[in-house]
């Protein structure tokens, strides 16, 4: 008997995913970060692929969620509300962290940390914040990274583009 392929899904920048069936998650990060998340006890994995640091503090008209998955804060605790409602633990949760690049040019000397240093911030607090624990990462650097998530293994391929 032959095995079905597993599935592969296409991550855009702003989506975040969870699947209780195993994929394969592909994305290509540049400024962004992506972050993997493997429950395996519950055979849960999800990605999201924030472009932006911070949800606005104040209410834009025509926000929703998808909207807000644009948002490193927003789209890591909507997604700890999904596993809190699955019954998982934080202390059980595998989480990789990946992205932040310099990838535009900065002309002239500038002081200010660009979108790649301020998403990667944002991940690393707000991960802090709720409690779970980063057991791989490959964050910053000059260039994209392209990565391919097995949530039926955790296994998170990489490569750098360019």
């Amino acid at each position: 008997m032959s095995e079905l392929p597993i599935p592969e899904i296409y991550v855009q920048p702003g989506e975040s995913h969870l699947s209780i069936e195993p994929v394969i998650f592909r994305t290509v990060l540049g400024s962004c970060v992506g972050v993997t998340f493997l429950i395996p006890r519950l055979g849960i994995g999800a990605i999201c692929h924030p472009m932006l640091p911070r949800y606005p503090e104040k209410q834009v008209p025509g926000m929703t969620i998808a909207t807000g998955r644009r948002y490193v804060d927003f789209t890591i605790r909507d997604l700890a509300r999904q596993f809190d409602q699955a019954g998982a633990h934080r202390s059980e949760v595998q989480v990789k962290l990946f992205g932040g690049g310099d990838v535009l040019k900065v002309i002239g000397e500038s002081s200010r940390p660009t979108v790649g240093k301020l998403n990667c911030e944002a991940a690393l607090r707000i991960l802090a914040e709720e409690r779970f624990n980063v057991i791989a990462s490959s964050l910053g650097g000059a260039c994209g990274l392209s990565i391919q998530f097995h949530t039926g293994t955790g296994e998170v391929l990489l490569k750098r583009l360019g």
